[in-house]
C-alpha cells in the first residue's frame, strides 16, 4: 500500500536504492506487442503505484479510484465569534432571534433568514416576500414558525391587511394558537399617548447636514403625530440650509398647533446663528427664517423686530409677524422628562451614523433605545449602530434595544448587534 512506505525506520532510508528490484521494469518487454491488442493494454496501469507514491512524498496524496479520500483527523471545533449570546428567555418571544447561532456555512435555516432580512433591509420587499412564501412551505414546526412571524411583519409593514388576515387564519390552523394581531402604524396613530410613555426626547448636536439630519426628521414625525417632545440642543453647533429649512418648518408647525415642544440649551445656538447672518448678504435665507422662529419661541421680541427688518431689506420679502408663544402650563412641565427614560426611533432608518445616541448612552443606565415605531433598518445603518454601541459595551455599560419588529431584530442578529445590547422583541 502507499502508506506502508512511511512507516520505515529512518535508519533504513539509505537502503532505498535497494528498492531497485522494481522487477516490474522489465515489463516494457511486452513491447513486442505488435499484434497483441487488448491483453497488452492491461499492464500499463502497473506503474501507477510508483506515481502514487511519488505524489504522496511531495504532499499531494491522490486517493485510488473508487475509494473516498482518507479524512484528516478533525481539528477541534473553532468557536464562532458571531454566535448569538444566550439571554434570559423569559424576556423574549418565540422569534428565536436570541437563541440561534449565526453560522452561514453550517446552518441552512439561518442562511435563509439572512437572505430575507437583507433583502428587506435593502428595500426589496417583493423579493423578500417571495422567499418567505417558499420558506413558510418548506420549514415546519418551530423552525417554520420563525418564517411565519417574519411574513406577518412584512405584511404589516407593507400595509397588506387582507393578506395578513388570511395568513392569520392559516397560522391558527397550523400551530393551533392565536396569530399575531394587526397593529395600526399609520401617521394618524397616537401611539405615544396611548402607550403612556410620556414625552419623547430628541438630541440635536454638532453641525447638522443632509447626511446627519435623522434627528430632525424624527422630530418632524413626532410633531406630525402630535407627540409631546423635548429637544436637547446643548451640543448643537450649526446646520446647513436644508436642515435649517426643515427644522424651521417643524418648529413653526408645532407652535401653530400649540403642541408641547420644549427646546433645552438652545441659547448658544441662537447666538451663533444670529452672529453668522449679515444684513445685506442675500444668502442662507432658510437660516434667517429659523432664527426668527427661534426668537419668537423664546420671547425675544426686540431682537426679533430688528432681525425681521434686516430680513426684509436683505431678501425684499415680508418677514413673519411677531406671535408670542403661550407659556406652557403646569401639566406640560410635569411631563418634561419621558416617564420611561427611553430614546425613541421611528420610520425607515437609512444611512444613519446614530451620532445623537452618544448623549443617550452616556446619560442613562441602562440606556434604552425603543424601536417599536421603526419600520425598516438598512444594512449600513445596522453596521453603524454596532460601531456606535461597541465602546459603551466595552466600558461595561448596559444597553437595551426594545421592541424591534422581527425583520429588524433578525437583521440585528446578523450584524452582531445582539453582542452589543440586549434585544427584547415585542410579543406577537
Amino acid at each position: 500500500m502507499v502508506f506502508s512506505f512511511f512507516k520505515k525506520q529512518p535508519t533504513k532510508m539509505p537502503e532505498r536504492p535497494a528498492a531497485k528490484p522494481r522487477a516490474p521494469e522489465p515489463q516494457p518487454e511486452p513491447v513486442a506487442r505488435p499484434a497483441a491488442a487488448e491483453e497488452d493494454v492491461a499492464p500499463l496501469p502497473e506503474p501507477l503505484p510508483d506515481l502514487e507514491f511519488t505524489r504522496s512524498n511531495i504532499g499531494l496524496p491522490k486517493a485510488p479510484p473508487g475509494k473516498p479520500p482518507v479524512a484528516e483527523p478533525s481539528a477541534a471545533p473553532v468557536a464562532d465569534d458571531f454566535a448569538i449570546d444566550d439571554f434570559d428567555h423569559d424576556d423574549f418571544t418565540e422569534s428565536s432571534v436570541m437563541g440561534i447561532d449565526v453560522d452561514q456555512d453550517v446552518d441552512p435555516l439561518q442562511a435563509c433568514v439572512e437572505q430575507v432580512v437583507v433583502l428587506y433591509a435593502n428595500g426589496q420587499d417583493s423579493a423578500a416576500r417571495s422567499l418567505l412564501e417558499t420558506f413558510v412551505r418548506a420549514y415546519h414546526g418551530a423552525e417554520g414558525k420563525r418564517f411565519w412571524l417574519l411574513m406577518f411583519d412584512l405584511l404589516q409593514q407593507t400595509g397588506e391587511r387582507a393578506a395578513f388576515d388570511k395568513l392569520a387564519v392559516d397560522f391558527a390552523e397550523t400551530f393551533e394558537t392565536s396569530p399575531p394581531a394587526w397593529r395600526l402604524l399609520g401617521p394618524t396613530e397616537k401611539k405615544p399617548e396611548a402607550a403612556g410613555n410620556g414625552q419623547r426626547k430628541v438630541f440635536l448636536q454638532g453641525v447638522l447636514t443632509a447626511d446627519g439630519k435623522l434627528p430632525v426628521t424624527e422630530l418632524a414625525k413626532l410633531v406630525e403625530q402630535k407627540v409631546p417632545t423635548v429637544v436637547e440642543c446643548g451640543k448643537l453647533v450649526g446646520c446647513d440650509d436644508d436642515v435649517a429649512a426643515q427644522l424651521g418648518e417643524t418648529l413653526y408647525l408645532a407652535r401653530r398647533r400649540r403642541q408641547t415642544l420644549q427646546l433645552n440649551g438652545i441659547e448658544a445656538f441662537v447666538d451663533r446663528l444670529n452672529g453668522r447672518l449679515v444684513a445685506g448678504e442675500a444668502a442662507h435665507e432658510p437660516a434667517w427664517r429659523l432664527l426668527l422662529e427661534l426668537l419668537q419661541r423664546h420671547g425675544k421680541q426686540e431682537l426679533f423686530e430688528e432681525r425681521a427688518i434686516d430680513y426684509a431689506v436683505t431678501f425684499e420679502l415680508s418677514p413673519p409677524s411677531w406671535e408670542p408663544v403661550q407659556a406652557a402650563g403646569p401639566a406640560a412641565k410635569a411631563t418634561a422628562t419621558p416617564s420611561d427614560g427611553a430614546y425613541y426611533l421611528s420610520g425607515e432608518i437609512k444611512g444613519s451614523r446614530f451620532e445623537e445616541l452618544v448623549d443617550v448612552l452616556e446619560g442613562a443606565e441602562p440606556a434604552v433605545i425603543d424601536f417599536s415605531a421603526v419600520r425598516r433598518l438598512d444594512f449600513v445603518s445596522a453596521g453603524q449602530l454596532v460601531n456606535r454601541l461597541a465602546p459603551f459595551k466595552a466600558a461595561g455599560r448596559e444597553i437595551v434595544i426594545r421592541s424591534p419588529n422581527h425583520l429588524v431584530a433578525e437583521l440585528m442578529a446578523v450584524v452582531g448587534l445582539n453582542k452589543m445590547a440586549r434585544i427584547i422583541v415585542r410579543k406577537s
